[in-house]
């Protein structure tokens, strides 16, 4: 049993390492790829989860091994439920709040083209006004001009056509 024990212990620091230095870069590689295999009754079954659970079973496998005289089948048994544990409270107290935790309110100001907004302050055929768009859960004022020379009184709805120079440039909303 103990090269089971060995294989847990070292691919889950293995897996830990990978996902630190590369988890970026990783994620960003496969955005949305493996979308399909979303599993949204069985939440609990993350990367994370999952690796810790490998882990912890190697490691304690390793130790009940060496430093109890239990028979093997304890040895397993113990393992299992120490690592179903430590899976759980990486869960209960890791996951699952950064899962509910409140998205980032940050945004860059090229994300506004295809946006719907209202005009704030009126924007003349030649010249800037101001609009309210929402980004994610919040709302951002931004400076504004005509896309199509037109003008806009305060409570037009309108659509950002293109961000040029830190001026999203606006046209009607049909």
């Amino acid at each position: 049993m103990e090269p089971i024990y060995w294989m847990c212990l070292s691919g889950g620091i293995l897996l830990a390492l990978v996902t630190v230095v590369f988890g970026d870069m990783v994620s960003n590689a496969v955005h949305g790829a493996l979308d399909f295999m979303s599993l949204d009754g069985l939440r609990f079954l993350q990367p994370m989860v999952i690796g810790s659970v490998i882990t912890v079973f190697g490691g304690a496998g390793l130790m009940l091994e060496h430093y109890y005289v239990w028979a093997a089948i304890w040895d397993i048994a113990v393992a299992i439920l120490a690592s179903l544990v430590i899976g759980w409270s990486v869960y209960v107290f890791y996951v699952r709040p950064m899962m509910n935790s409140e998205n980032s309110t940050g945004f860059s100001i090229h994300d506004l083209t295809g946006k719907i907004g209202e005009v704030l302050v009126p924007i003349p055929a030649r010249g800037y006004g101001e609009v309210l768009v929402r980004v994610g859960a919040a709302n951002t004022n931004q400076i504004a001009a005509s896309f199509d020379g037109q003008e806009f009184r305060s409570g037009e709805r309108i659509v950002v056509v293109e961000v040029k120079d830190d001026t999203l440039y606006v046209s009607r909303l049909e």
